[in-house]
C-alpha cells in the first residue's frame, strides 16, 4: 500500500497535467508582498490552487494562491504566486506539498523568496539578502514519518542546502543591475506572531541574520528530492527590539512594493541564467 502523502502528491500532479503539459526547468516561490512579479509574465497556463483537488490554499493577504507557468528569460518556469505556511494550520506535509509537485512536474532548480525581519544590525530595511545557510527552529521537519523512497533517501545530507553555483548567479544578477546584495543565514520560526525581542537576541547570538515564517522547511523538502536551491530574502523590517516601531504586516507590504522593480530584475536575470 502506497504512502498517503505520496498518493496525495501524485493526485495533484495528475490534476495539473490534465490542465497543462508545460514542463518547467525551474521553480520560483514568491513570498509575502512579492507576488506582483508574476503578473508581469506572459503566462502559458494559470492554475489556481483551489482547482487542484486536495491542494492547500493560501489564506494570507499578499499570497494569491496560484501556479503560473511561463518562460522567464527563455527558461520554462513554474511560479508559485503565494505559498502556504505552517502557522495557517496545515500539516507540514501540506506545507511542502507544492515543492514536491513542482519537482515531479520537471523543475530541477528552485529559487525561494521571502520577506524577512533583519537581525544583522548592518542590514537596512529594503536590502536583499542572499541566503547562504539556514536554521529551522520550533518547526517540525517535513521529512518526519515513513520515508518516501521515490522522493529521496531516509537520511538526506544537508551540508550544502543552498547551491553555490546558483548563489553565484544571484550575485551576478545583482551586480548586473547595480543592486546591493547582502549575504547571511536565515532562520524559520513558526509564527504567526512576530518574534519577541528576547527571541531576536537569542537568534542574533546564534549568528542568524534574518528571520521569517517560511522557506527552511521548503528547502529541506526540495533538497531531499535532489533539487538545486537558492534563496533571496527581502529585509522588510527591522526585527523586534531593533526598532522603536511595532511590527506590522503593512510595513512588510510597503517595503516589498517599494523594492518591486529591483526584485523583478534580480529574479528575472537569476532564472534566465539557470
Amino acid at each position: 500500500m502506497k504512502n498517503e502523502v505520496y498518493e496525495k502528491v501524485m493526485r495533484c500532479v495528475a490534476a495539473i497535467r490534465e490542465k497543462t503539459d508545460f514542463v518547467p526547468r525551474a521553480a520560483l516561490i514568491l513570498g509575502s508582498g512579492l507576488g506582483d512579479f508574476a503578473d508581469s509574465l506572459e503566462a502559458k497556463a494559470v492554475i489556481d490552487y483551489g482547482e487542484i483537488d486536495g491542494f492547500p490554499t493560501s489564506t494570507v493577504e499578499g499570497h494569491r494562491g496560484r501556479f503560473i507557468f511561463a518562460d522567464i528569460g527563455g527558461v520554462p518556469t513554474v511560479v508559485m504566486q503565494g505559498r502556504v505556511h505552517y502557522y495557517e494550520g496545515y500539516a507540514m506535509t501540506d506545507v511542502v506539498l507544492p515543492i514536491r509537485v513542482m519537482r515531479l512536474l520537471g523543475a530541477q532548480n528552485l529559487l525561494i523568496t521571502n520577506a524577512s525581519g533583519g537581525i544583522n544590525e548592518n542590514f537596512d530595511v529594503g536590502d536583499f539578502m542572499l541566503i547562504t545557510g539556514q536554521v529551522s527552529l520550533f518547526v517540525p521537519s517535513p521529512l518526519i514519518g515513513p520515508n518516501i523512497d521515490e522522493f529521496g533517501p531516509r537520511f538526506p545530507d544537508m551540508s550544502s542546502i543552498y547551491c553555490e553555483p546558483l548563489r553565484a548567479l544571484v550575485r551576478d544578477a545583482a551586480a548586473k543591475n547595480g543592486i546591493p546584495l547582502r549575504e547571511g543565514t536565515y532562520a524559520q520560526l513558526t509564527g504567526p506572531q512576530y518574534e519577541s525581542p528576547q527571541e531576536i537576541q537569542m537568534l542574533g547570538r546564534l549568528g542568524i541574520d534574518a528571520v521569517g515564517m517560511s522557506t527552511a522547511v521548503e528547502a529541506i523538502a526540495a533538497n531531499h528530492m535532489g533539487m538545486k536551491i537558492c534563496g533571496i530574502s527581502c529585509i522588510s523590517n527591522k526585527a523586534a527590539g531593533l526598532s522603536k516601531q511595532p511590527l506590522t504586516h503593512e510595513e512588510v507590504k510597503e517595503t516589498t512594493t517599494r523594492k518591486a522593480i529591483q526584485f523583478a530584475a534580480l529574479v528575472r536575470d537569476t532564472i534566465a541564467a539557470m
